[in-house]
Protein backbone atom coordinates (compact mmCIF):
# COMPACT_ATOMS: atom_id res chain seq x y z
CA UNK A 1 0.00 0.00 0.00
CA UNK A 2 3.15 2.40 0.76
CA UNK A 3 4.84 1.95 -2.28
CA UNK A 4 1.23 2.26 -4.01
CA UNK A 5 1.01 5.59 -2.41
CA UNK A 6 5.02 6.79 -3.09
CA UNK A 7 4.06 6.12 -6.43
CA UNK A 8 0.74 8.66 -6.84
CA UNK A 9 2.40 11.38 -4.66
CA UNK A 10 4.56 14.03 -5.56
CA UNK A 11 8.56 14.22 -4.61
CA UNK A 12 8.42 15.67 -1.20
CA UNK A 13 5.17 14.44 -0.30
CA UNK A 14 6.49 11.01 0.41
CA UNK A 15 8.48 12.10 3.72
CA UNK A 16 5.27 13.87 5.15
CA UNK A 17 3.17 10.64 4.66
CA UNK A 18 6.21 8.60 6.13
CA UNK A 19 5.70 10.22 9.46
CA UNK A 20 2.55 10.55 9.71
CA UNK A 21 2.25 7.03 9.29
CA UNK A 22 4.70 6.37 11.99
CA UNK A 23 3.34 4.92 15.08
CA UNK A 24 3.56 7.57 18.10
CA UNK A 25 5.82 5.05 21.00
CA UNK A 26 4.27 5.00 23.88
CA UNK A 27 5.17 4.01 27.36
CA UNK A 28 3.86 2.84 30.36
CA UNK A 29 3.65 3.16 34.04
CA UNK A 30 1.44 1.93 37.00
CA UNK A 31 0.24 4.22 39.73
CA UNK A 32 -1.06 3.30 42.82
CA UNK A 33 -2.20 5.64 45.70
CA UNK A 34 -5.53 6.30 46.62
CA UNK A 35 -9.04 5.48 44.97
CA UNK A 36 -8.44 4.63 41.69
CA UNK A 37 -11.57 6.84 40.89
CA UNK A 38 -9.22 9.52 41.91
CA UNK A 39 -6.23 8.48 40.14
CA UNK A 40 -7.72 7.75 36.54
CA UNK A 41 -9.08 10.93 36.66
CA UNK A 42 -6.32 13.13 37.19
CA UNK A 43 -3.99 11.00 34.55
CA UNK A 44 -7.38 11.76 32.16
CA UNK A 45 -6.85 14.75 32.29
CA UNK A 46 -2.97 15.28 31.19
CA UNK A 47 -1.87 16.09 28.04
CA UNK A 48 0.11 13.36 26.39
CA UNK A 49 -1.70 10.78 28.09
CA UNK A 50 -3.23 8.00 25.42
CA UNK A 51 -4.83 5.82 27.59
CA UNK A 52 -5.55 4.94 31.50
CA UNK A 53 -6.43 1.79 32.71
CA UNK A 54 -8.22 1.60 35.99
CA UNK A 55 -8.70 -1.71 37.94
CA UNK A 56 -5.98 -3.73 40.50
CA UNK A 57 -2.44 -3.91 40.13
CA UNK A 58 -0.68 -6.43 41.59
CA UNK A 59 3.25 -6.64 42.40
CA UNK A 60 5.42 -9.48 43.77
CA UNK A 61 6.88 -10.88 46.81
CA UNK A 62 4.95 -9.27 49.99
CA UNK A 63 2.88 -6.60 47.62
CA UNK A 64 1.40 -9.79 45.29
CA UNK A 65 -2.23 -8.88 46.63
CA UNK A 66 -4.18 -6.69 44.18
CA UNK A 67 -4.47 -3.31 45.26
CA UNK A 68 -6.18 0.00 43.56
CA UNK A 69 -4.01 1.34 40.86
CA UNK A 70 -3.86 2.75 37.29
CA UNK A 71 -1.68 1.88 34.02
CA UNK A 72 -0.98 5.30 32.36
CA UNK A 73 0.08 4.63 28.44
CA UNK A 74 1.78 7.61 27.57
CA UNK A 75 3.55 9.92 24.55
CA UNK A 76 6.94 10.51 25.99
CA UNK A 77 7.41 13.57 23.86
CA UNK A 78 4.52 15.26 25.39
CA UNK A 79 5.18 14.66 29.01
CA UNK A 80 7.81 13.47 30.67
CA UNK A 81 7.94 10.32 33.48
CA UNK A 82 9.29 12.54 35.72
CA UNK A 83 6.26 15.00 35.26
CA UNK A 84 4.26 12.02 35.84
CA UNK A 85 5.49 10.87 39.29
CA UNK A 86 5.50 14.09 40.74
CA UNK A 87 1.52 14.95 39.42
CA UNK A 88 1.12 11.37 41.54
CA UNK A 89 3.26 12.41 44.69
CA UNK A 90 1.26 15.53 44.72
CA UNK A 91 -2.41 14.01 44.43
CA UNK A 92 -2.15 11.47 46.79
CA UNK A 93 -1.10 10.89 50.43
CA UNK A 94 2.60 9.42 49.40
CA UNK A 95 3.29 10.61 53.11
CA UNK A 96 1.08 8.62 55.29
CA UNK A 97 0.76 4.84 55.85
CA UNK A 98 -2.69 4.20 57.15
CA UNK A 99 -4.47 1.39 57.84
CA UNK A 100 -5.83 1.27 54.12
CA UNK A 101 -2.64 0.58 52.78
CA UNK A 102 -3.05 -2.52 51.74
CA UNK A 103 -6.11 -1.77 49.59
CA UNK A 104 -4.48 1.86 48.36
CA UNK A 105 -0.89 0.60 48.48
CA UNK A 106 1.52 3.81 47.43
CA UNK A 107 2.99 2.77 44.49
CA UNK A 108 5.03 3.48 40.85
CA UNK A 109 4.89 -0.23 39.34
CA UNK A 110 7.48 -0.12 36.60
CA UNK A 111 7.79 -2.61 33.78
CA UNK A 112 11.34 -3.20 33.11
CA UNK A 113 14.46 -2.80 35.38
CA UNK A 114 15.50 0.14 33.69
CA UNK A 115 12.20 2.18 33.54
CA UNK A 116 12.95 1.10 38.28
CA UNK A 117 16.56 2.27 38.15
CA UNK A 118 15.03 5.48 36.68
CA UNK A 119 11.63 5.78 38.44
CA UNK A 120 13.80 5.16 41.97
CA UNK A 121 16.23 7.76 41.16
CA UNK A 122 13.46 10.47 40.16
CA UNK A 123 11.56 9.25 43.75
CA UNK A 124 15.29 10.17 45.49
CA UNK A 125 15.30 13.31 43.72
CA UNK A 126 11.42 14.20 44.60
CA UNK A 127 12.14 13.57 48.46
CA UNK A 128 14.43 16.61 48.73
CA UNK A 129 11.15 18.35 47.82
CA UNK A 130 9.16 17.04 51.01
CA UNK A 131 9.45 17.77 54.37
CA UNK A 132 8.19 14.00 55.34
CA UNK A 133 9.41 11.04 54.04
CA UNK A 134 7.43 9.78 51.20
CA UNK A 135 6.40 6.04 51.49
CA UNK A 136 6.00 5.44 47.77
CA UNK A 137 7.30 2.40 46.94
CA UNK A 138 9.09 1.54 43.41
CA UNK A 139 7.79 -2.09 42.60
CA UNK A 140 8.00 -4.38 39.84
CA UNK A 141 4.53 -4.53 37.75
CA UNK A 142 3.31 -8.29 38.21
CA UNK A 143 -0.62 -8.63 37.53
CA UNK A 144 -3.32 -6.37 36.07
CA UNK A 145 -7.53 -6.75 36.56
CA UNK A 146 -9.50 -4.19 34.97
CA UNK A 147 -12.19 -2.49 36.99
CA UNK A 148 -16.03 -3.98 35.90
CA UNK A 149 -16.87 -1.04 33.36
CA UNK A 150 -19.09 0.38 35.22
CA UNK A 151 -16.67 2.02 37.19
CA UNK A 152 -14.59 3.16 33.92
CA UNK A 153 -14.24 7.10 33.74
CA UNK A 154 -16.08 7.14 36.65
CA UNK A 155 -15.10 11.02 37.23
CA UNK A 156 -16.05 12.18 33.69
CA UNK A 157 -19.22 10.19 34.10
CA UNK A 158 -20.25 11.36 37.39
CA UNK A 159 -18.49 14.67 37.97
CA UNK A 160 -21.56 16.08 40.01
CA UNK A 161 -21.49 13.22 42.61
CA UNK A 162 -20.59 14.06 46.39
CA UNK A 163 -17.40 11.61 45.71
CA UNK A 164 -16.05 13.42 42.94
CA UNK A 165 -16.94 17.26 44.22
CA UNK A 166 -15.65 16.14 47.91
CA UNK A 167 -12.39 14.41 46.82
CA UNK A 168 -11.68 14.37 43.27
CA UNK A 169 -12.02 17.78 42.04
CA UNK A 170 -9.39 19.02 44.95
CA UNK A 171 -6.85 16.98 42.93
CA UNK A 172 -7.69 18.31 39.80
CA UNK A 173 -7.51 21.82 40.94
CA UNK A 174 -4.50 21.15 42.07
CA UNK A 175 -2.92 20.10 38.51
CA UNK A 176 -4.94 22.91 36.91
CA UNK A 177 -2.66 25.25 39.31
CA UNK A 178 0.56 23.75 39.58
CA UNK A 179 0.74 21.87 35.89
CA UNK A 180 -1.55 23.86 34.43
CA UNK A 181 0.76 23.41 30.74
CA UNK A 182 0.61 19.83 31.00
CA UNK A 183 -3.42 19.53 31.32
CA UNK A 184 -5.81 19.19 29.20
CA UNK A 185 -8.16 22.10 30.12
CA UNK A 186 -10.83 21.90 27.83
CA UNK A 187 -11.71 18.34 29.91
CA UNK A 188 -11.34 20.37 33.42
CA UNK A 189 -13.72 23.95 31.80
CA UNK A 190 -16.57 23.28 34.67
CA UNK A 191 -13.34 23.59 37.28
CA UNK A 192 -12.64 27.11 35.96
CA UNK A 193 -15.42 29.12 37.38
Amino acid sequence: MLKLLKIMLPFGEVSKLNHSVMPVEVSKIAFGGGCHWCTEAVFQSIIGVEKVEQGYVASTTCNRELSEAIIVHYNGKCVTLSTLIEIHLLTHNSKSDHSMRKKHRSAIYTFSKTQQNSVTDLLKGFQLKFHNKLITKVLPFSYFKPSREALKNYYFKNPEKPFCENYINPKLKLILQQFSEHVNSAKLSHLKA
